[in-house]
């Protein structure tokens, strides 16, 4: 049998606590203005910190975000007539607007006239997080073997600079992973048991802010809220992993808030003036 990892698990019973308005301490941790901010795992933030939110509804889908560095894009799919379309609504579904033609057939061009990584000034790569909104079968099945015709592009096993894919919104259970190829990722939801198998397919883990508090990113955020929501994000970085917050406030006084609290993914559908933000982090006072 194998064994049961439960810190996604006290995940929930944090939440729980904290919504019924109990608090527990952490440590205050102060950072030093004059040197630039930093992530969890060390790394100063940048646009790669950044997720483009519904980024098929902005303009220019993927190119925008792409053109800007960001880490992580996000795509909604739906399984209809033997192919997959992004939409965030069913009813607003178009011919043309299918997964290929938005995302995968640019970035395969991207990816490859680049010689096998996402830029060509960097050895970085982006997620791109596919939330899908059919069942999960067969629509994971129909994403899976479009990717395989693109191995050098989004499978880490084949290139180590491939994008990650990495599959939100309807999941297979924790159980299921294995079915699915290495080289898809899943999103890990906060009240979900993993074991330690299963937890390596889990890129991140995001969830909605309104579950864990009720700031809307104008002026301070409470100690009480603080204190929740660091506590959230303190767990996860125990894991070692990642996590985003959906449903968040996208003004500048938040990305100040969420980057000094350690947030790794910040959520917006504000690309250009994010990016911005985040790329000129050592300018700032």
């Amino acid at each position: 049998m194998k064994k049961s990892h439960f810190a996604p698990t006290i995940l929930l019973l944090h939440l729980c606590v904290f919504i019924n308005g109990q608090n527990a301490v952490v440590q205050d941790k102060k950072t030093d203005p004059a040197i630039k901010a930093t992530d969890y795992f060390g790394n100063p933030y940048t646009a790669l910190n950044a997720h483009s939110h519904n980024d098929y509804e902005n303009t220019i889908p993927f190119r925008l975000a792409y053109d800007h560095h960001f880490g992580s894009i996000e795509a909604d799919i739906w399984a209809v007539n033997g192919d997959l379309f992004v939409s965030h609504n069913k009813q607003d579904i178009k011919p043309e607007r299918t997964l290929d033609a938005l995302y995968l057939e640019p970035i395969v061009k991207l990816f490859r006239a680049n010689g096998g990584q996402a830029w060509n000034n960097s050895k970085s790569t982006f997620q791109l997080l596919i939330d899908l909104k059919t069942d999960v079968e067969p629509t994971l099945s129909m994403l899976v073997e479009k990717l395989k015709h693109y191995p050098d592009v989004f499978d880490p096993g084949v290139n180590k600079n491939a994008v990650r894919i990495v599959i939100t919104g309807n999941r297979p259970d924790p159980s299921g992973f294995i079915n699915y190829p290495d080289f898809i990722y899943f999103d890990g939801i906060l009240n979900q048991k993993y074991d330690e198998d299963q937890l390596k397919r889990v890129a991140l883990f995001s969830e909605n802010l309104r579950n864990i508090i009720k700031w809307d990113g104008e002026g301070e955020m409470s100690e009480d809220e603080r204190i929740r929501l660091q506590n959230v994000i303190d767990s996860v970085h125990s894991l070692e992993k990642k996590i985003r917050f959906w449903n968040a406030p996208d003004n500048i006084n938040s990305w100040d808030t969420f980057i000094k609290m350690r947030i790794d993914f910040i959520n917006t559908d504000n690309i250009v003036k994010l990016a911005e933000f985040l790329n000129n982090q050592d300018k700032i006072s």
